[in-house]
């Protein structure tokens, strides 16, 4: 910070939004996503918007490049973006023609999904050359030089051939690479950043925001950071604007809100952000030495492919843990660890080339379909990562729950309705969400019914492939202390899939670090975590955003002591 007698120049300002409101026209009358916010953005600085689903965040980022969506106006309120001569620039009514000189040249996006980002049918290269072509350039020599040092600048090895590569041949850090070369390829002064990060593992995650940093610092563009990640905010960010309901609860210098938050809400999400809070356990992790194991796997392998003579994938090589009952066994691990292939061999949806899955009495690897499989789904049962794929759309709440017990002939229809209102109510939802289908419900709450669907045939071991990554830190904590609570009342075991070691020392008793699908440490949390034997696990705490950088107070979070509500 400079004073009066600090030979520092003050940071040139870039953007500038005051008193922003955007609302949305529909069907139901008009919406104010957001309401009269201010945020000020410093020439090579970093400001992030943060708060969750539904604050409003991405909308006022939409309004600074001029894409809100087509029922989307900017109803109050002044974007002004400076130039380096000083020359203040208003956006707010602006025409398309006047937005389309301004994207890219000054202006730069980037998107959050590189999946749905980049077109399945065009190479990379193309997705990069866009912005070049779109803005004049018609030398396809340059443009293929351009393109080349672009992607060459953004850490991809071997540049000339990965531009005529397609996106389904890249890594997901690979592709989103290729959308920060895009975004720089006019070398704009402002980079809109929208949950650039939120889809990739967190070594990735670390590695693509390292990249921003450098090329922030490289070309002095100022970065506008948008992410539910408070943790991420924490690390990267000079200043923090924290967005609830449209409005904005706190702003300021990063450090100063993060160590002293004036907002109940801003210390709601730092209590929630499993790197950020200094973890107070719902119970006591479990001793689990010499207790009798209810899932045992031993000498695992899993390999795919290998036919017309070519060497097959070997996606599990040799895994082998035990799980207590009642307690929770995380895997952890990058994309292509092999986490996700062995809870679908513990769950029965696979059967592995070599070695043995003992759930209870049951020899899984022996089970071959028919009744035998049948029977066993209702004793091991699968909670996906996204609850909006794996909920169908056409159905309402209550025909969800009920239809395991239809499929396996349990109750008649006044029972099976009484089951699920049950498990409705355990998961904390209420009774009119029965009658709900998928997309009236928020992203915590589809993944409560995910849960209940999971419960109702009353398992003894649920699988909870990655349940919580894709959802708001707050409603992340929520589903976590409703897991806690409901192993402690049914007595369940969880196999908990996670590339996210921050949560993982949160909720496990026992842990398993797998790469590549090898398993390089294995054992109880507190050790495995603690000790950090193996380089790879030392590489997945490092990358986990905010860790350390914020010493909070032991008081518990409030929900630890509350009856839960549903987000």
């Amino acid at each position: 910070m400079t004073g009066p007698h600090d030979p520092r120049p003050a940071p040139a300002p870039l953007l500038a939004v005051r008193d922003l409101s955007v609302t949305y026209r529909t069907r139901r009358g008009p919406v104010e996503a957001v309401r009269g916010i201010d945020l000020t953005l410093t020439r090579g600085g970093v400001t992030a918007l943060v708060g969750e689903s539904g604050s409003g965040k991405s909308s006022a980022a939409q309004a600074v490049i001029g894409l809100l969506a087509d029922n989307g106006t900017v109803t109050g309120g002044s974007i002004t973006l400076t130039g380096d001569d000083g020359t203040a620039q208003e956006l707010v009514g602006l025409r398309e023609r006047e937005w389309r000189a301004l994207r890219g040249t000054r202006i730069g996006l980037i998107p959050q999904d590189p999946t749905s980002s980049l077109d399945p049918v065009r190479t990379v290269g193309d997705a990069v050359a866009e912005p070049l072509r779109i803005h004049g350039w018609r030398d396809r020599d340059a443009i293929r030089a351009r393109v080349v040092e672009l992607l060459g600048l953004v850490g991809l090895d071997d540049p000339a051939t990965r531009a005529g590569q397609y996106p389904h041949e890249l890594s997901g850090g690979m592709r989103q690479r290729v959308l920060i070369a895009a975004a720089l390829a006019l070398e704009p002064e402002l980079l809109i950043a929208d949950e650039p990060t939120s889809a990739l593992d967190v070594t990735v995650q670390a590695t693509v925001l390292d990249l921003i940093d450098e090329l922030r610092e490289a070309t002095g563009a100022g970065v506008l950071l948008i992410t539910h990640d408070l943790a991420v905010a924490a690390e990267r960010a000079d200043t923090l604007v924290v967005m609830r309901d449209g409005r904005v609860e706190e702003s300021g210098p990063t450090a100063e809100v993060l160590v002293a938050p004036t907002a109940a809400y801003t210390r709601t999400l730092l209590s929630d952000a499993p790197s950020l809070r200094r973890v107070v356990d719902r119970r006591p992790h479990l001793p689990v030495e010499a207790q009798e194991p209810l899932v045992s796997v031993r000498s695992l392998r899993q390999e795919f492919g290998g036919r017309s003579g070519a060497a097959p994938f070997v996606a599990i090589e040799d895994l082998s843990f035990d799980i207590p009952r009642g307690t929770t066994h995380a895997l952890v691990g990058e994309s292509g660890s092999g986490k996700t292939t062995t809870g679908r061999a513990i769950a029965g949806f696979r059967t592995p080339t070599a070695g043995a899955i003992r759930v209870a009495d049951t020899e899984v690897t022996a089970l071959r379909g028919g009744r035998a499989l049948r029977e066993f789904r209702s004793t091991v049962q699968l909670v996906h990562q996204n609850p909006f794929g794996s909920l169908d759309p056409r159905q309402t709440v209550s025909a969800i729950l009920e239809e395991p017990l239809r499929n396996t002939g349990r109750g008649d229809r006044a029972e099976r309705r009484s089951a699920a209102m049950h498990h409705l109510d355990l998961v904390a939802l209420p009774a009119e969400v029965a009658t709900r289908r998928p997309r009236e419900l928020s992203g915590g709450q589809r993944q409560r019914v995910a849960i209940a669907r999971a419960l109702i045939l009353q398992p003894d071991v649920v699988v909870l492939d990655e349940a919580v990554s894709a959802l708001d830190v707050t409603v992340q904590a929520q589903i976590l202390r409703l897991l806690a609570r409901l192993q402690d009342e049914l007595g369940l075991t969880y196999v908990f899939i996670s590339h996210d070691l921050a949560v993982v020392r949160q909720v496990a008793d026992t842990v398993s670090v797998l790469r590549r699908g090898v398993q390089v440490e294995q054992g109880e949390v507190a050790q495995v975590l603690g000790d950090r034997h193996h380089e790879y696990t030392r590489q997945l705490l490092a990358a986990i955003p905010g860790a350390g950088d914020i010493r909070l107070t032991d008081t518990p979070h409030p929900a630890d002591t509350q009856e839960l509500t549903s987000p």
